[in-house]
C-alpha cells in the first residue's frame, strides 16, 4: 500500500456492472483476458457480471473508453446479452482520505457520448476513509 496515496482522494478503478435475466458467461468470455472477472454468476432471479479492464487505468476516463471499445467491438450474441441486460453501469470507484480536499475525475464528452450510445450508466462509488487512517491521525492528535 502507498502511504502517500493513502493520504488524498485518488480513483481506484472503474467496476463494469451488469445485470440481466440472461446468462452472462457468454458476454464475459467473450471479453476475454482484457477483462479482470471480479464476479460472474446468478446469486438470486438476476444473473450478475462484475469486471475491471484487466491493466490498472491511470483514470475513469480511460477505463471507461477501454470498456466501450471492448463492448463496440463485441460479437454479435454477446452483444445481444449486452444491448438486453436490465440494467449496466460504469462504477468509478473513489476512495476518501481523511483530508477535505476537492478533487476531480473528469469525463471527456467523449466518453459520457459513448457510454450513452451503450445504454448505460456512469455511478460514482466513495469508499469512506480506511479506519487505519483514522487510527493513526488519533494517534497523531495524542501525541502532538
Amino acid at each position: 500500500m502507498n502511504p502517500d496515496r493513502d493520504k488524498s482522494t485518488h480513483f481506484i478503478n472503474v467496476d463494469l456492472d451488469i445485470y440481466s435475466r440472461s446468462n452472462l458467461e457468454p458476454l464475459v468470455t467473450a471479453l476475454g483476458k482484457r477483462v479482470f472477472v471480479l464476479y460472474v454468476g446468478r446469486p438470486r432471479r438476476t444473473y450478475e457480471a462484475h469486471l475491471e479492464i484487466a491493466a490498472e487505468p491511470k483514470t475513469a476516463d480511460n477505463a471507461i473508453k477501454k470498456f466501450a471499445a471492448l463492448i463496440n467491438s463485441l460479437p454479435s450474441p454477446a452483444r445481444r446479452l449486452w444491448d438486453t441486460a436490465k440494467r449496466r453501469d460504469f462504477s468509478i470507484g473513489v476512495q476518501a482520505a481523511m483530508e477535505s480536499e476537492v478533487v476531480d475525475f473528469p469525463l471527456e464528452l467523449e466518453t459520457v457520448r459513448a457510454v450513452a450510445s451503450l445504454k448505460a450508466r456512469i455511478v460514482i462509488t466513495v469508499y469512506a476513509p480506511r479506519l487505519r487512517s483514522r487510527t493513526m491521525l488519533k494517534r497523531r492528535a495524542k501525541a502532538g
